[in-house]
């Protein structure tokens, strides 16, 4: 019973050095990864999506930690129509850092081309309580969600073949 006091008091300073040590400290940028992302998009307006992909991804092997790096593979992915594969880049960014205006706006323009405009609508009500409904990205989801989803079906009538028949 002596003791008592005095192991509380120890074992709440080991309870804060502990937590303390393993809270999140975010480490600069690799500029090795700001170069490869930069060049990439400079491919991405160029239209060269496959070579923009290879340069986001060489960026993530240099920096895997940097969420501008999963944003840019979001926006290369949503490029080339694969909307399924922009959403996981573009919550791998909000995973990194949660409040990213852009990560926010491009997942929700992704899930709305796809269909999820519920899901998307989301989004644009967090945009819109973080930045207002004047801010850019926030106008941006709201256009896309106007628009509604993108008509990706071919349907079987459209290719059906013209069949020839030919005597041997």
């Amino acid at each position: 019973m002596r003791y008592m006091p005095l192991g509380v008091a120890l074992s709440l300073l080991v309870l804060v050095t502990g937590s303390a040590g393993t809270a999140g400290v975010s480490l600069p940028n690799d500029p090795r990864a700001k170069a490869l992302v930069e060049s990439g998009r400079e491919l991405l307006g160029r239209g060269d999506i496959e070579g923009a992909t290879d340069s986001f991804e060489a960026a993530l092997a240099v920096d895997p930690g940097n969420p501008a790096t999963y944003l840019a593979l979001g926006d290369a992915a949503r490029g080339a129509g694969m909307q399924g594969k922009a959403i996981h880049y573009y919550r791998e960014a909000l995973e990194r850092d949660p409040n990213n205006l852009a990560a926010l706006a491009g997942e929700g323009s992704a899930m709305a081309e796809k269909g999820a405009v519920e899901k998307a609508k989301g989004n644009l009500a967090r945009l819109e309580g973080l930045c207002g409904r004047n801010c850019a990205e926030a106008q941006g989801l709201a256009s896309v969600i106007a628009k509604g989803p993108v008509a990706r079906v071919v349907s079987a009538d459209a290719v059906k073949p013209d069949p020839q028949v030919v005597d041997n």
